[in-house]
């Protein structure tokens, strides 16, 4: 055993002992390192994990993501401390829609428009929303709106999805993922397909029309993985963030998997050392304040009912 491998299996050690002295629940998400995927209670996607988060009985709940994510939590939980192990842990998407921003766009929209805002947005974008989505369920909330327009905040690329699964009049906000447009871009996919041109291409919502169209399947992170189980392939082009590779192979060891190469620097923030940190010091804790937090788990709430 290595000194790095001693290293991670007492930080493992102590992280599992602080868990039970504090009742807490760890979650990460599937585009986090594997290192911390292995020592989470709970793995998945947003919905999956939006989920757990508002059904955890823990006292604690460490949220191994970014900033919307551990936000989202804290609406749905509002007697539980929620920790986020990274507070430099953010999403640039989120970033592209302010309340303000929103707020504006939409006086200028028909009356009978609502607002969807797909999970990556800040608490307060969310209090402002008919409704929240994640990409494994952003086709059946848009569909289950009850008014004419909506204005989908804040990607561009998902919403392009959205319209074209729904026919609704989705109206897109100009926000996008880095990670998945312009970073897998349409050349990279077809470079890897000339490579391997037996695998079947999975992705992401959040990628460009242009690669979405070149795909075999496209859905979220959750739903690539059951594609992944099921499909009669052997190869897999992944067009999402890296981390999904690991989940991917762990499932499907028979399966071989191949990634653009795309990366999300805030979701590799979190290391085994920063939720050992937050655990033990019961830091960076993320809260909503109360107005806010009933508004914006009113839409989480009509999300998750989807």
């Amino acid at each position: 055993m290595s000194f790095e491998d001693e290293d991670a299996s007492i930080l493992r050690e102590e992280i599992a002992a602080l868990k039970k002295t504090r009742n807490a629940v760890i979650l990460a998400h599937l585009y986090q390192r594997p290192s911390v995927q292995r020592i989470a209670d709970f793995t998945g996607d947003s919905l999956e994990l939006s989920r757990q988060a508002a059904s955890t009985h823990a006292e604690v709940v460490v949220f191994c993501g970014v900033r919307f994510m551990a936000e989202t939590a804290a609406i749905l939980n509002s007697e539980k401390v929620v920790l986020l192990p990274e507070p430099a842990a953010g999403c640039d998407l989120a970033d592209c829609a302010t309340a303000e921003q929103v707020g504006r766009r939409l006086v200028e929209l028909p009356e009978d428009t609502a607002v969807v805002s797909y999970v990556n947005s800040s608490a307060e974008v969310k209090a402002l929303s008919y409704a929240c989505c994640t990409s494994s369920n952003a086709v059946e909330v848009v569909q289950s709106v009850p008014y004419e327009h909506v204005l989908f905040v804040p990607d561009r690329n998902m919403a392009s999805f959205v319209a074209e699964r729904t026919g609704k009049d989705v109206i897109r906000w100009d926000g996008r993922c880095y990670v998945h447009d312009p970073n897998i871009s349409l050349d990279a996919v077809r470079d890897l397909k000339r490579l391997h041109p037996h695998a079947a291409v999975m992705a992401h919502p959040e990628c460009s029309p242009a690669v979405r169209r070149l795909a075999d399947f496209v859905g979220g992170t959750s739903q690539m993985l059951a594609y992944a189980a099921r499909a009669d392939r052997r190869q897999f082009i992944v067009a999402t963030e890296e981390g999904l590779l690991h989940p991917l192979r762990e499932q499907n060891p028979h399966k071989e998997f191949y990634s653009p190469g795309s990366v999300c620097s805030s979701m590799r923030l979190t290391t085994l050392c920063s939720v050992r940190r937050a655990l033990d010091r019961m830091t960076n804790v993320v809260s909503v304040p109360p107005e806010m937090r009933q508004r914006a788990a009113d839409a989480l709430n009509r999300m998750l009912a989807a």
